[in-house]
């Protein structure tokens, strides 16, 4: 019995020192903003998750831009397969102007479905002479009638740089590569706060989901206690179709994927960061009787000022930006923390 009893005592020790560590991590969770990035696919939530790793957790350490080269290949490979793939199927469709690259564009085609391919120097001589090619360069200019990634051009412009054998990885690469988002990433950091708002550090967690249809259904996993969500929408889709859907534009499945997060009941406590990417929007719809872009600025459209008149326990706040500009996201960012702060001393501010 007696042996029972001290078996025991360390036992329920162990458990109040677990109840209070977990007490103290639900007082910091509470205390954390925790902020949900929502948008359809290829917005960029996954570029601010990065630019996010780079203002406010060192960077990308050594280790991981080296396991970055083998993804920034894989862009170039999968800009140049698509260039040279869309040639015959766009309506009129592209020829090469070179008839000796059609030597290069047998070779990518032919190494397109291996899955483990080497990159060896043929491979970027191959490249560099689709890439040069005028009949290539055309079809780049119709991007809108089919779906590269938006790197292509990035990436393809610095084949020589890329392929020597010490290339490591810049922040604007890592920021530029592009790797499709099927699960749910989290970054957790802390912003200093200013001393006019109390001082001391605020931590923040970042919630980065899929933006692909078949992947929104994981939202609502991490919904519970967001402070805001940060939707954002790439403008530049303004004349592209959406990869699930070829039917569908991607700028207006962003419209209606704003409606309906704006009226869903899983955030209706949430304040909404409503980014686009680029800094001056104009020329969105293409009118297809002039045959002519038509300046209609998106922040014109009454729909979204009715979101804003909608409900009084939710505000929107716009702001222009590029995903892979560092400097202009960290200002949109130290906007959107102040906002935070100030939304909290209002909180526990006496009536």
């Amino acid at each position: 019995m007696m042996a029972c009893c001290m078996t025991s005592d360390p036992n329920r020790r162990h458990s109040r020192t677990i109840d209070k560590e977990i007490a103290q991590w639900m007082k910091e969770y509470k205390k954390t903003v925790k902020f949900l990035l929502l948008g359809a696919g290829e917005s960029g939530k996954s570029t601010i998750i990065k630019q996010m790793r780079i203002l406010h957790t060192g960077g990308f350490s050594d280790k991981e831009r080296q396991e970055k080269i083998i993804d920034v290949k894989r862009n170039i490979l999968e800009a140049i397969k698509e260039l040279i793939g869309a040639m015959s199927r766009l309506k009129p469709p592209e020829t090469l102007a070179d008839d000796d690259n059609k030597t290069s564009l047998e070779y990518v085609e032919s190494i397109s479905l291996i899955d483990d391919y080497g990159f060896p120097n043929e491979f970027y001589e191959h490249v560099i002479k689709l890439w040069s090619d005028p009949g290539v360069q055309r079809t780049f200019l119709r991007m809108n009638e089919f779906l590269p990634i938006d790197s292509a051009k990035y990436f393809l412009d610095k084949v020589h740089a890329i392929r020597k054998e010490d290339y490591i990885p810049s922040d604007q690469d890592i920021l530029h590569c592009r790797k499709r988002t099927t699960e749910i990433q989290r970054i957790e950091f802390a912003v200093k706060i200013p001393k006019k708002y109390g001082g001391g550090y605020q931590s923040f967690w970042m919630f980065d989901v899929g933006g692909q249809r078949g992947e929104r259904r994981k939202w609502i996993q991490v919904f519970d206690g967001i402070t805001a969500v940060l939707f954002l929408v790439a403008s530049s889709g303004f004349d592209l179709k959406l990869r699930e859907d070829p039917l569908v534009n991607r700028l207006q499945e962003s419209l209606t994927l704003f409606q309906d997060v704006w009226k869903s009941r899983a955030d209706a406590d949430s304040t909404t960061e409503y980014e686009k990417v680029r800094s001056f929007i104009r020329d969105l719809f293409l009118d297809e009787t002039k045959k002519q872009h038509q300046a209609s600025s998106i922040c014109s459209n009454d729909d979204y000022y009715n979101y804003r008149r909608s409900s009084k326990k939710r505000d929107c706040y716009w702001h222009y930006t590029t995903a892979t500009d560092t400097n202009n996201i960290k200002r949109v960012f130290e906007d959107i923390h102040t906002m935070i702060v100030m939304l909290n001393l209002e909180s526990i501010s006496p009536t």
